[in-house]
């Protein structure tokens, strides 16, 4: 270039010498280099099956989004969907599978039953995938996923897979009528939840109706992650240890504070198959629902052509709130280097900001990516209580990371049950706390 410019001019005794501009060279950013020991090239034409347990809006949206991964991925991946009934019928089938090489790639299966697969040695380590500088997760990626959402599946030094759903089961709760009843706000604490209950009863015995004097309260709820979150919320839980351990005194205090409720019909039992219809007819202050029923019950408010504002909370305690976490999992089974990078980028894609407004707007679970929020707003608007329950996910825990807790995690709903409807005494629950934790015994072994 230098031979190409004019001399300068020979500078005089009343010229300056000129200053030279220095040459800034643009740095170029080295693309990152795979440590998966697979060629780009190695991609295409590689067909992947994955086995899900999804129907209705979900399993649509699912083949849809495979559909569109077919045709806009530029490795020449090919997906293929299959869905394979329950939960419980997926699981046995990958089981057997596993038994031989033609097994699925990508299993969107529960965290405990990825605990057995791992047990028996199929379960592939993501660690090395979601660090990979090339095709794995940056630190504002990885930033971007509430941490109790990734804490289900990660172990001590291995990654057994990714969040694909994630809800929780949560109190709901007639904002209008507890300002009637005068309160101003949710109740926070046991205490302040056994007031607005018991309040609830009472006005039901304030009417000439005699046969809903036993309402008005809480509708007792038996579901196993409904139980684990009244445990938590006071401090209990299902472990001591890293074994099980029910009979504590935050579980006994949990279990005999909300029997004591139902002795004085502040809670109540129902029999109808699902609570929507009696939150919306006021026949309940408190009901429990899981964050998929939210547009169940949001469609008995406007059938019942009611005006109540109502939301959801976290399981009321002693010292915090309680809320368990729940979902299936994508886990990545171990097959070959190129099948399983491939697998891994389909779920990398399926994770993406943009898919998981879609997943929001389609099934009105939990938006894994914090980045999701902002394309939400107007869905959030329009779902109050859906947005109620995402503010609480700083709250929520994780459930047991223990291969025997998809065996284990019945006992609690039984136990629930079985101290309602035989009608335990509130100072006997520990009676039960113990046989639950000899149960959990049999069944570890």
């Amino acid at each position: 270039m230098a031979a190409c410019q004019t001399p300068p001019e020979t500078p005089t005794a009343t010229q300056r010498p000129a200053t030279r501009t220095p040459v800034v060279t643009p740095s170029i950013t080295p693309t990152p280099e795979s440590r998966l020991g697979v060629d780009q090239g190695d991609l295409d034409g590689v067909e992947i099956e994955v086995w899900h347990a999804w129907f209705g809006a979900p399993a649509s949206l699912f083949e849809l989004q495979a559909a569109e991964f077919n045709e806009s991925n530029p490795w020449g991946i090919t997906v293929r969907a299959a869905a394979q009934g329950s939960y419980n019928s997926l699981f046995n089938r990958v089981t057997d599978a596993l038994e031989s090489s033609d097994h699925p790639d990508v299993v969107v299966g529960l965290p405990e039953q990825a605990l057995v697969w791992d047990a028996n040695g199929a379960v592939l380590d993501l660690t090395p995938y979601v660090r990979d500088p090339l095709w794995g997760f940056d630190k504002a990626d990885l930033a971007d996923f509430p941490n109790v959402f990734l804490s289900q599946d990660r172990l001590a030094d291995r990654w057994l897979a990714l969040p694909a759903q994630r809800s929780a089961r949560f109190l709901l709760y007639n904002q209008t009528w507890g300002r009637e009843l005068g309160f101003d706000s949710p109740p926070s604490t046991r205490d302040e939840f056994q007031e607005q209950a018991c309040a609830a009863n009472q006005s039901m015995r304030m009417d000439d109706i005699k046969d809903n004097d036993g309402k008005g309260g809480w509708i007792v709820d038996n579901d196993s992650m409904s139980v684990l979150s009244w445990m938590l919320a006071f401090g209990g839980g299902p472990l001591q240890d890293d074994h099980y351990r029910f009979l504590g005194p935050e579980n006994i205090a949990a279990f005999k504070f909300l029997k004591s409720l139902y002795d004085e019909q502040c809670a109540w039992l129902s029999t109808e198959v699902t609570p929507y219809e009696q939150f919306a007819a006021r026949s309940a202050l408190f009901v429990t629902a899981g964050l998929e029923e939210f547009s169940d019950q949001a469609r008995a408010f406007a059938q019942a052509g009611s005006a109540d504002e109502w939301t959801a909370i976290a399981f009321p305690g002693t010292e915090k709130s309680g809320l368990a976490v729940y979902g299936s999992s994508y886990v990545l089974l171990e097959s070959t280097d190129a099948r399983q990078l491939a697998a891994w980028l389909f779920v990398r894609w399926m994770l993406s900001p943009e898919n998981q407004t879609r997943w929001v707007k389609s099934t009105g679970l939990f938006p894994l990516r914090v980045s999701s929020l902002d394309a939400l707003s107007e869905y959030a608007a329009g779902h109050p209580q859906w947005a109620a329950a995402v503010e609480l996910i700083p709250q929520a825990q994780i459930q047991p990371q223990l291969v025997s807790w998809r065996r284990v995690r019945p006992i609690l709903g039984d136990a629930f049950d079985h101290i309602f409807r035989v009608n335990v005494v509130a100072g006997s629950v520990s009676a039960v706390l113990a046989q639950m934790d000899s149960t959990a015994a049999e069944l570890s072994k």
